[in-house]
């Protein structure tokens, strides 16, 4: 890695020669002809020989323009020619200027727009974007984020056709394939996962302050790792917007849920609070120590209130640095309270009736970007970003007196069962990336990238009890099934990362005249990942039941005290720690060739990757503690994408590939975590990579500026498909398979972008409202065999098929996902703007079912966990007061949809299967009314 570094900074030093630039566009209006578009108008950089013609729906761009001052001379014969004079190009940034013309008289300048704004945060731009390029790719800028007021990527990813998210995993799914599928990056760097069970980080950790767009590439191109099926997640970091910036803005609001009675002012927190500043979490404390010198019972909170701060701040000096920082601090309650029940071979092992959560939310993030133009052939960039999240949750469940727990009494008794789970989560995530693009001549341009990603992600106290009492309060007892049943634990994640890649762009030929273009782009790509993993279990238990007993359950911690531990009445039970440590080293060299030929395009790519994954454990839940999992793969991955331009304003587009995905650190180690429910996840030494090979075709057509119809068809093939499955012969605990022997997804995506009503620009003052629609719907159909294991001589080992199923549904993916939003807006001096958005994804698998004898499979088993489909229903609220205050309300999930998570039960007893739920929940509806203050 010290070599890759190093050979980035000597070709940083050592061709200090390439250019940043900017563009000009917009859309010509015919004012002869009702405001229609005007075609074929001539747009000329006056005193230059650059220019270009609008097309059919008058769009033009003129780009490569060097930053600086320019007079754009727009011309049509039989109209008034138009000069915009000191029109200014920033590099790396769009000037979009929209011209009326006129037969008749001129046009005067103040009907002119003129905005300037970054090139990737423009709406104008990325359609521009996306009606040139070659692959299939859809992006979301911060322009329209802001309109239909989102504040996080985890909730703009699901506004592009085909995405959804899980409510119950918070897994982002393109086409139906979730977490594993997918691949996330920051600047076209990769990013670490915040999360042990997750192989992608938390969009939600990215506020849309600090980035220009997030765009979702749907068909695989060899510029960037092979390990993805359903696309790549690409978030482009904010930069400086023209010369300079600052502004300030502050937003508060109440949870629905939070704000009921004896929730506001009884609301939750665990005893971690305690070493909480300004969102901060720091003790020093050994897990055992806390036993007896941190309190077990939770805290309340006062005043649950969310709130958001931030600043941004921004200045370019003397045309060759901008310098951006932005920063926020967020704070944010829910609470949540349904059933969780637990099945086993049909029959039912744990109730809770009254599953209540209280989570508090502190997010700190800040963004610094630093661009310095060497010259007009040179730019290099830094990007840093971090982000300390902060997640405190109470789980308590059985406080009705309803609640059963296996084996844990017996009925007899007249006792149930008290669960309370008390965890603070800190993720402290850090990427610090340098990026250059050089100009080696006028043909050839290279581009390099190196990046550094650390992440933190600590449970550093999490407290639990399980108790059974009787309804009257006279008797509360601790757990006797167990020795870790009153516990404190700890689990503590590191992993740090280097990445980065050269890539070398030669431009063969450009024929403009002919429409002849042949380009070539050569590179390699490293990246080395290294992660750290503990875990530590302090149990308590009564050396004898009822030995000591808690007055009550909001009083468990009043035992806890060295004293009995002295006197013997209570007994500390610590296990060996869990430990593993997992290395993935990936290389990669590339080839990319693109041929131009007049309608036709033809993008063809190689790639050879080298995978080496290894993770070595020691964990107590298997024999033997330690083990080692080693998994390499070198592979060749192709693609190939084709572009036929049916016209100005329509393409084809088809895409092929092959492409890898890889198991997790989490899915091969064998540690087993467990959830606040008690549901246990384990990894599968023996997991394999699955193979995927990707279809898809695409038509798209632009009707006008700013509008969209497409409709694309696609189709993957998963050769060894991953799954969650829940495990033979236990109750609760899931672990990943290759469960099949092939896997499919197809189906067909519609999007449109239209407008519905459009203000008159015409005269001094424009007049009426604008109000646009955004649709995008997505139709899938999905598969799975279930395969049967035998030995080499053909004996029986396992089977996955169970109930007579020989296949199955992909997990995560849901028949019908439609998105859409209702955009209305009055262009004045200041501005209102409304929106409503909308997002339905329908029943999904949540984990696959297994039998649980294996010999008797149609008889005793689990069946799979589907998730239930619902909408989420938003609005957003926005005046511009003035020229520096805006003033904006927001509401999130105004429907308060019932949350379920449902299973087929058929017991052997009577033969009859129900569909049964064994989760629900609601989230609350979220108000908030924020206020903007731009210098």
């Amino acid at each position: 890695m010290k070599n890759l570094i190093t050979c980035l900074f000597l070709i940083c030093v050592s061709y200090l020669s390439a250019q940043d630039t900017g563009s000009i566009a917009g859309k010509l209006i015919d004012k002869e002809y009702n405001d229609e578009p005007l075609a074929f108008a001539n747009i000329l950089i006056k005193g230059t020989t650059k220019g270009t013609t609008s097309d059919f729906d008058g769009l033009y761009e003129i780009s490569n323009l060097t930053p600086g001052s320019y007079i754009l001379q727009v011309s049509y014969l039989g109209y008034e020619t138009v000069e915009i004079p000191a029109v200014e190009v920033i590099a790396g940034k769009v000037t979009t200027i929209n011209v009326p013309l006129s037969a008749s008289a001129g046009v005067s300048l103040d009907e002119v727009t003129v905005t300037t704004v970054a090139r990737k945060d423009s709406e104008t731009a990325l359609l521009l974007d996306q009606k040139k390029a070659i692959e299939i790719k859809e992006s979301i800028g911060a322009q329209q984020l802001a309109k239909i007021g989102v504040t996080d990527v985890a909730t703009a990813t699901t506004k592009i056709s085909g995405v959804s998210s899980s409510e119950a995993s918070g897994d982002v799914f393109v086409r139906g394939l979730g977490d594993r599928y997918l691949s996330t990056t920051l600047n076209g760097l990769p990013v670490p996962s915040d999360d042990v069970e997750k192989k992608n980080i938390d969009l939600g950790l990215f506020p849309t302050r600090v980035i220009q767009n997030v765009s979702v590439s749907k068909t695989y191109s060899v510029l960037s790792s092979a390990d993805q099926a359903s696309g790549n997640i690409n978030i482009t970091s904010r930069e400086l917007q023209g010369s300079e910036e600052l502004s300030v803005s502050i937003r508060s609001g109440v949870n629905t849920n939070v704000a009921k009675s004896g929730v506001f002012d009884n609301f939750k927190v665990s005893p971690n609070q305690r070493n909480v500043d300004f969102g901060f979490f720091d003790q020093n404390a050994s897990t055992r120590d806390l036993i007896t010198i941190q309190g077990w019972n939770p805290k309340v909170q006062s005043t649950p209130i969310d709130y958001t701060y931030s600043i941004s701040a921004g200045k370019r000096i003397k045309e060759k640095l901008s310098a951006f920082i932005t920063a926020s601090q967020s704070e944010s309650y829910e609470y949540g309270q349904g059933l969780f029940r637990q099945f086993r071979s049909n029959f039912v092992d744990d109730t809770i009736t009254d599953a209540t959560v209280y989570s508090k939310k502190v997010t700190t993030s800040g963004l610094l970007d630093l661009s310095y133009f060497i010259n007009d052939k040179n730019k290099i960039k830094s990007s840093t970003f971090f982000v300390n999240k902060l997640t405190d949750q109470v789980y308590e469940g059985g406080r009705n007196g309803e609640g059963t727990i296996f084996e844990e009494t017996d009925p007899a008794e007249g006792l149930s069962q008290f669960v309370r789970d008390q965890n603070i989560k800190q993720t402290r995530l850090l990427v610090s990336q340098l990026l250059g693009t050089h100009k080696l001549s006028e043909k050839n341009s290279l581009e390099w990238a190196s990046g550094y990603n650390l992440v933190n992600a600590n449970e550093p106290n999490r407290i639990r009890n399980e108790v059974n009492f009787d309804s009257e309060g006279n008797l509360v007892q601790l757990g006797r099934t167990g020795g870790f049943q009153q516990r404190k634990s700890k689990q503590l994640i590191t992993d740090n990362e280097f990445n980065g890649y050269l890539k070398d762009v030669i431009e063969v030929l450009i024929d403009e005249e002919n429409e002849k273009t042949f380009k070539i782009e050569l590179g390699v790509n490293y990246r080395n990942k290294k992660r750290d993993f503990e875990s530590l279990f302090v149990g308590v238990e009564e050396t004898r039941t009822n030995t000591i007993n808690p007055t009550d359950i909001d009083n468990l911690g009043s035992i806890f005290q060295a004293s009995n531990f002295v006197s013997g009445d209570l007994e500390l039970n610590e296990l060996q720690t869990d430990l593993y440590n997992g290395k993935l080293t990936s290389k990669a060299a590339f080839a990319d060739f693109n041929v131009g030929l007049k309608k036709w395009n033809f993008n063809a790519g190689l790639r050879f990757q080298k995978d080496d994954l290894n993770v070595t454990y020691d964990v107590g839940n298997i024999p033997g503690r330690i083990g080692e999992a080693n998994k390499n793969y070198n592979n060749l991955y192709p693609s190939l994408n084709v572009k036929y331009s049916l016209s100005e304003n329509q393409a084809l587009r088809l895409a092929v590939s092959n492409t890898i995905t890889l198991p997790e650190f989490k899915e091969v180690s064998p540690f087993e975590y467990v959830s606040q429910t008690g549901q246990v996840t384990r990894g599968n030494p023996d997991l394999d990579a699955s193979k995927d090979i990707n279809y898809d075709l695409k038509w798209e057509y632009f009707p006008s500026n700013g509008q969209l119809i497409s409709l694309a068809g696609f189709y993957k093939e998963i050769k060894d498909p991953i799954n969650k499955v829940q495990d033979r012969g236990s109750a609760g605990v899931f672990s990943y398979f290759n469960s099949g022997n092939k896997g499919e997804v197809y189906g067909f995506e519609l999007e449109t972008k239209v407008d519905l009503v459009k203000a008159n620009d015409e005269g001094d003052t424009p007049k009426g409202i604008n109000l646009d629609l955004n649709l995008n719907a997505t139709r899938m159909w999905h598969s799975q065999d279930l395969k049967e294991v035998r030995d080499a001589d053909g004996n029986f080992m396992r089977t996955f098929r169970y109930k007579g199923l020989t296949q199955t549904g992909l997990q995560g993916a849901s028949d019908w996902i439609v998105n859409t939003s209702l955009n209305f807006s009055t262009p004045s001096d200041n501005p209102f703007s409304a929106s409503l958005t909308a997002n339905y994804a329908s029943d999904k698998i949540y984990a696959l079912g297994a039998p649980e004898v294996q010999s008797q499979s149609e008889t005793f088993y689990n069946d799979a966990i589907i998730e239930k489909g619902f909408v989420v229903f938003d609005a957003t609220l926005t005046k511009e007061l003035d020229e520096h205050w805006t003033l904006r309300f927001l509401g999130r999930n105004l429907l308060n949809p019932d949350i379920k998570r449902t299973q087929l039960v058929k017991p052997s007893t009577t033969n009859v299967e129900t569909e049964e739920i064994v989760r629900s929940y609601t989230s609350g509806t979220t108000l908030s009314l924020g206020l903007n203050y731009s210098f």
